[in-house]
C-alpha cells in the first residue's frame, strides 16, 4: 500500500551529538535555520515526533510564520499540519505542550499502550497497531486514512534509525551545527544496528549562517517483495525517461534502470533508444551491461512497464532476457495491458522462474503519462 514521503530533520553537533546532557536544551541551529525549519513545516501534511522527544524537549512543533499559515489555508490545507507521536507504552503527559498547540494530534501505539493512552485523556485520536509498534502499517494508515503524502520526522534519534534501518525514509535532511559535545551520555542522531549497504546520494548542500546543511537518498534497493524508499526513486527514474522515448503509435513507451545491491546504477534505458524504432527499455539497459558482471545476480530492475513476454520485433521478450541476465529483482509500476498483446504476463513469468517482482501501483499515473494516446 501507499505511504507518504518520510522526510528526516534533525540537527547535530560535528561529533554526531542531537543535544548535552544539561538540563536545558542545547539549540545547534541557527537563527535563519530555525526559519528554514518553518518552511519545511509550511510544506508537509504531518510532523511526528518519538513520545520520549516530547518528554525531553516538551515541543509545540508549530508553523510559526503567519504568512505561511495563510499561505497553507488559501491552498485548502489546516494551517497547522498533522501532528503524530509514537509510544509503545502509551505513557504521555496529557499536559505537553504538543497536546495544546497547533492543530489536529494523533498517537500511535500498541494495544496495551493504547489503553493507557485513552485512559489518560489525551486531546488525540489513539490508534492501536498491534501488540507491537509496525512503521509501515504506521505509515499506511496516516496515508490512507489521514490523506498524509509528506511526513516531517523530527526526532529522536532512535525513531530516526528505526527509520533508515527499515528502508522507509525517502531523505535526510542534516544540518551540521560547529561545536563538539563530547559527552558519551549525550543522545546521538543514528545508533548501532543494520543499515542498508551503499552510499546515499547527495542532493544538496547549502551554508546557512554559521551551520551546514545536506541532503542525502538512500540508493541502495529492497531485497525481495518488501519495497523500500530508493525503490520509489529509482521506479521514478524509471518512469522519467519513458517521457523521453520518441512517440509511437504501435509500441509503448518505456524507460528502465538497472542498480545494483549497493544502489551503484550499472545502466539505464528507454523504449526506441539511439534511433533503434523497436529496442525496448530493459533491452537497452541490459545491452550496457557486462553479461559477465557479478553485480547481475543481486542487482533490481525497474521498469515504467512490465517487462513484456512476447514480441514481434525481436527473438528474445525481456522477461527472457532479464532472466538470462540473472537478474532476480523487477521493480514495475504498471501491468502490460491488452493494447497489442493479448494475455501479456511478464510478472507471472518471472514469478514462474523465481523472480521477485513488486509492483508499485502509485507509480502507474506516471508511467501512462507518455503512453495516454494508445490508451
Amino acid at each position: 500500500m501507499p505511504h507518504p514521503y518520510v522526510l528526516l530533520s534533525a540537527a547535530v553537533s560535528l561529533d554526531g551529538y542531537l543535544d548535552d546532557t544539561g538540563p536545558d536544551r542545547l539549540l545547534l541551529s541557527s537563527p535563519a535555520d530555525f526559519d528554514r525549519v518553518d518552511e519545511v513545516r509550511a510544506s508537509v501534511d504531518a510532523i511526528l515526533v518519538g513520545a520520549g522527544t516530547i518528554r525531553a524537549d516538551n515541543p509545540r512543533l508549530l508553523v510559526n510564520s503567519e504568512e505561511r499559515r495563510a499561505a497553507r489555508v488559501a491552498a485548502g490545507k489546516p494551517p497547522y499540519p498533522l501532528k503524530v507521536t509514537v509510544s509503545g507504552s502509551g505513557e504521555l503527559d496529557p499536559a505537553a505542550n504538543f497536546w495544546h498547540t497547533g492543530g489536529e494530534k494523533v498517537v500511535y501505539t500498541t494495544d496495551k499502550g493504547a489503553e493507557r493512552a485513552r485512559e489518560a485523556g489525551l486531546a488525540a485520536d489513539v490508534v492501536p497497531l498491534g501488540p507491537l509498534l509496525d512503521w509501515r502499517r504506521l505509515l499506511e494508515h496516516l496515508h490512507a486514512v489521514y490523506g498524509v503524502e509528506r511526513l516531517m520526522v523530527e526526532g529522536g534519534g532512535r525513531i530516526h534509525t528505526q527509520l533508515l534501518q527499515e528502508g522507509l525514509a525517502d531523505e535526510v535532511q542534516l544540518v551540521l551545527a560547529p561545536l563538539f559535545v563530547g559527552d558519551p551520555g549525550a543522545p546521538r542522531l543514528f545508533g548501532p544496528g543494520g543499515y542498508q549497504p551503499g552510499r546515499l546520494r547527495l542532493v544538496e548542500t547549502r551554508r546557512i549562517e554559521d551551520v551546514v546543511l545536506t541532503r542525502y537518498e538512500p540508493t541502495a534497493p529492497g531485497t525481495g517483495l518488501v519495497p523500500v524508499a530508493a525503490d520509489h526513486h529509482w521506479l521514478a527514474l524509471a518512469c522519467e525517461l519513458a517521457a523521453h522515448c520518441p512517440p509511437s503509435r504501435t509500441a509503448f513507451s518505456v524507460g528502465a534502470v538497472v542498480v545494483a545491491a549497493d544502489g551503484t546504477e550499472l545502466a539505464r534505458g528507454h523504449s526506441r533508444e539511439g534511433g533503434d524504432p523497436v529496442v525496448h527499455a530493459e533491452e537497452a539497459a541490459l545491452a550496457k551491461i557486462d553479461p559477465a558482471d557479478p553485480r547481475l545476480g543481486t542487482a533490481t530492475v525497474y521498469t515504467s512497464l512490465e517487462p513484456c513476454t512476447r514480441r514481434a520485433s525481436r527473438p528474445a521478450p525481456c522477461a527472457r532476457l532479464i532472466l538470462e541476465a540473472g537478474v532476480r529483482r523487477v521493480v514495475t509500476a504498471w501491468r502490460e495491458p491488452d493494447t497489442f498483446v493479448e494475455g501479456a504476463d511478464g510478472t507471472g513469468l518471472l514469478t514462474t522462474e523465481g523472480v521477485d517482482v513488486v509492483v508499485l501501483e502509485e507509480y502507474a499515473t506516471r508511467a501512462k503519462a507518455p503512453n495516454h494516446h494508445l490508451l
